[in-house]
This record gives structure tokens, C-alpha cells and sequence, in this order.
């Protein structure tokens, strides 16, 4: 199934966001990851197995920043290799951009064939890579609009958390084939695959991401 996992706001947002996943370790057994922004950069760990083999309190202290997405990955697409494990971090012409997914893209082959043919080369086999290529390639002016265009073109579900350097950002898919809630603890933001994250965090549950809908 896959759990994701976003926090938006928080001096401890890496071992929030490592709770969270925690919370959500029966979506996913395979591998996890956690990403964290802070004022000049982008912080990764990702490991295979379960989150209390993977990270440890060492990897929570490299990962400063009040801003963390994290997955626990159940493969539907792609290998069970550290290669496939989310979030996926990359560098393009407008930044930094951590993304984290659950979902499986039913036109992905056919959109990485078109995608290699004019170029592109992929370093995983998983259905999220193509997002991000798409991403990359938009000619939009921001990033809202760069992922409007991206996810215009791929069918199937998805939930995603993707963290900018300045922003957290939350979508799901028009038929909202996959779970998404958000949630407030404090000043801060939370976006999860199931309120079972609030409940360990204390955070305040306020609603579903509606199919279709976009959150910054």
C-alpha cells in the first residue's frame, strides 16, 4: 500500500515525521525514507526494512529543518531495492524537490518510453520517477502549475507529499483511489496516509485532501 507522511513547521519535524512513519509501518515493510529542508539544504536517509531498523537516532540528528516528508514503501511497481526507496530527491533547472508517493501510475511504462526516447534516463524502476520527469520537462512558471501539467498526463492513484524549499505540498489523485488527510499540531502542518499519525503526534485531525485537490 505504501504510507506517506508530511510535516510543514517544526523545530522537530524529522523525529515527527519518523513517528509518523512509524505509525503507518503496516502500509509498508520493504524500505523507508525521510527528507528534511532546512535553511540551505536538502537532508536524506533512506533504508530497507522496518523504520526502527532503518533509522536510528544518528540519522534523525542529520536531518535538521523544520519541513520532513517520509514513505514506507510496499512495492507496486518497481523492485524491492534501496535504489526504489522514497522519497526520491533530485535537482532541476527551478531547485530542489523531495517527493513521496502512494498510488501506482497504470500509464507509466508508456509515458517512460516516450520519456526515454527523447532523452530522459531514469536511475530507478519505480512508476514515481515519472512524475518527476514530467515535472522537469514543464515549461509552466512555478512549481504549482510545473505539477498541474505533470500529473495532467498520468493515469491511476496517487496521494504525494512533495517538499520544496519553501514549501510542502499535498495532492491526490481525481478518483482519490489512495487515502490523504491533513492535520494541525500547534503552529504546524501535517499530511498523512491515515489519522493514526495524529493520534501518536497529537495532532488535530481537520479533513481529508478532496480527490483532485492540491494542497500548499
Amino acid at each position: 500500500m505504501c504510507g506517506i507522511f508530511g510535516i510543514y513547521g517544526h523545530d522537530e519535524a524529522a523525529n515527527l515525521a519518523y513517528l509518523g512513519l512509524h505509525s503507518l509501518q503496516h502500509r509498508g515493510q520493504e524500505s523507508v525514507g525521510l527528507v528534511t529542508h532546512d535553511a540551505s539544504a536538502f537532508k536524506r536517509h533512506v533504508g530497507m526494512g522496518l523504520v526502527s531498523e532503518a533509522i536510528d537516532q544518528p540519522a534523525l540528528d542529520r536531518l535538521p529543518g523544520r519541513a520532513a516528508i517520509g514513505q514506507v514503501r510496499y512495492s507496486t511497481s518497481g523492485a524491492s531495492q534501496i535504489r526504489n526507496a522514497q522519497p526520491f530527491l533530485f535537482e532541476y533547472a527551478h531547485g530542489g524537490l523531495a517527493i513521496a508517493h502512494n498510488g501506482n501510475l497504470v500509464n507509466a511504462a508508456e509515458l517512460r518510453g516516450k520519456l526515454e526516447a527523447d532523452g530522459s534516463i531514469f536511475q530507478t524502476s519505480s512508476d514515481t520517477e515519472v512524475i518527476v520527469h514530467l515535472l522537469a520537462r514543464a515549461r509552466e512558471p512555478d512549481t504549482i502549475s510545473r505539477l498541474i501539467s505533470a500529473l495532467a498526463q498520468v493515469t491511476g492513484s496517487y496521494s504525494l507529499v512533495l517538499l520544496t524549499e519553501s514549501k510542502l505540498i499535498a495532492a491526490r489523485d481525481p478518483n482519490g483511489f489512495r487515502p490523504l488527510v491533513m492535520g494541525r499540531l500547534k503552529d504546524s502542518f501535517v499530511f498523512s496516509s491515515e489519522t493514526s499519525s495524529f493520534d501518536l503526534i497529537e495532532a488535530e485531525f481537520i479533513r481529508e485532501i478532496e480527490p483532485g485537490e492540491i494542497v500548499v
